[in-house]
């Protein structure tokens, strides 16, 4: 397992240029199903998440090339709208390819999706909500079948605005007889960036970013050529990192609007920021404040995917601050690691109460999933001494090799990669 090793205690300072979005990019993957040709994907992110996505259409029939951050997918040689059990099990974004292999083939097959272990994550909203637009779904074992003669539109109202079932539901719905509302949907710049590659591919969509989507089915939708937006976690990572760390570091090909809540609470504890189109510029000089209270919740609210990498900056800041997690239950699983480096902090239920400490000191650690490790990441950057982050993989599913990213802004970060040896048989 590779593992990154980290001199901690220097300030990060530059410019670098943030890779397309993680959580835009996968169900874009799965929506070129829709399409009868071949679509260009640009702005995709190396990641092993995406690698697993454009494998599982590969192994549907699919042909697929990524080079460099383009990716172009031809589906129209698919035949199989049967999720391979192997790769679903790597990656809970495997869901999303249900709406629209149910759109194309009338039926498919998946598992229960895997992905990181941060709480229950049920996937009864997708399925009602495929169920609303006339899928009739049978579970046998660990398979789960959604078959229609055909898909009509309907009403359908989401307990939870969950992301992955209105991204799933606009899928199906976009080739449905009739119009489709969507109503508590998900608001996120992921679920915008959706509608706009749909809509390039001919569909007819309309509200994303509200909490009403209006979707008008269509008969055919055709190849485009579509650019991802920008990763707003991997932003919210590098600007924390820069506080944390004390430093000065400008983004590039970023959305400010995107990172509202965070850039809130960031200046709430003293950071210095400007904006300016697609830049950011933070700088913070000294001690930074701790802030009262911060509660995750979906968008516009905090992020729930930057509430571990916050977590670090308060662990150094002046005074109390307390986390409230109400998103994923099982989201606090780096508060262990952080209290090795040095960090003072209690969790009770989903509340964590922090209290700054002067400094962290280096330690090895494990990431226990994919934020936890950015957050290690940033707190070993920030601590004093040698840190060691074991289980990179999981950081690897968001980040396109986050240690070139850091190194770029003058952290001393390496991945050691350990050489297989091989065998001498002879």
């Amino acid at each position: 397992m590779d593992k990154l090793v980290i001199e901690g205690g220097r300030p990060l300072s530059g410019t670098i240029h943030i890779h397309g979005a993680k959580n835009a990019a996968l169900p874009i993957l799965a929506a070129s199903l829709l399409s009868e040709g071949a679509v260009q994907l640009r702005n995709v992110p190396r990641l092993l998440d995406i690698d697993v996505m454009l494998g599982i259409l590969s192994r549907l029939g699919c042909k697929t090339v990524h080079k460099g951050d383009t990716v172009m997918i031809d589906a129209g040689s698919a035949d199989s709208s049967h999720v391979p059990e192997d790769l679903m099990k790597q990656m809970r974004s495997s869901i999303f390819l249900m709406g629209p292999l149910l759109a194309r083939f009338k039926e498919v097959c998946i598992y229960q999706p895997g992905g990181c272990a941060i709480g229950e994550r049920k996937i009864d909203l997708h399925l009602r909500g495929l169920q609303a637009l006339g899928a009739a779904i049978e579970e046998q074992d660990q398979q789960i079948w959604c078959r229609a003669s055909k898909l009509v539109g309907n009403d359908i109202h989401l307990d939870f605005p969950s992301v992955g079932a209105t991204e799933n539901i606009m899928m199906a719905a976009a080739l449905a007889e009739g119009t489709t509302v969507i109503t508590n949907a998900a608001r996120e710049p992921e679920i915008q960036d959706l509608q706009n590659f749909l809509n390039s591919m001919g569909a007819s969509i309309m509200g994303a970013g509200t909490d009403t989507i209006t979707i008008q089915g269509v008969t055919r939708l055709y190849p485009c050529d579509y650019e991802i937006i920008p990763d707003r976690i991997v932003a919210g990572t590098a600007l924390i990192a820069a506080a944390a760390t004390r430093g000065t570091v400008t983004l590039t090909h970023c959305n400010p609007s995107h990172l509202v809540s965070l850039l809130h609470v960031l200046r709430r504890a003293g950071v210095q920021i400007s904006t300016c189109n697609d830049i950011i510029t933070v700088s913070s000089v000294g001690r930074l404040k701790a802030v009262e209270r911060i509660v995750t919740s979906p968008y516009p609210s905090f992020p729930t995917d930057l509430q571990s990498q916050i977590m670090v900056l308060l662990s150094l800041a002046d005074g109390v601050s307390l986390m409230k997690e109400t998103v994923f239950e099982g989201r606090f699983k780096h508060v262990d690691e952080l209290v090795r480096m040095g960090a003072d902090i209690s969790v009770d239920m989903n509340a964590a109460i922090i209290r700054g400490v002067p400094r962290l000191y280096g330690a090895t650690v494990e990431a226990t999933d994919l934020r936890a490790g950015a957050a290690l990441v940033i707190a070993g950057l920030a601590a004093q001494g040698k840190t060691i982050v074991e289980q990179v993989y999981h950081i690897d599913r968001g980040y396109d090799r986050i240690e070139i990213m850091f190194q770029r802004l003058g952290g001393v970060v390496s991945r050691d990669a350990p050489v297989l040896k091989q065998l001498d048989l002879a």
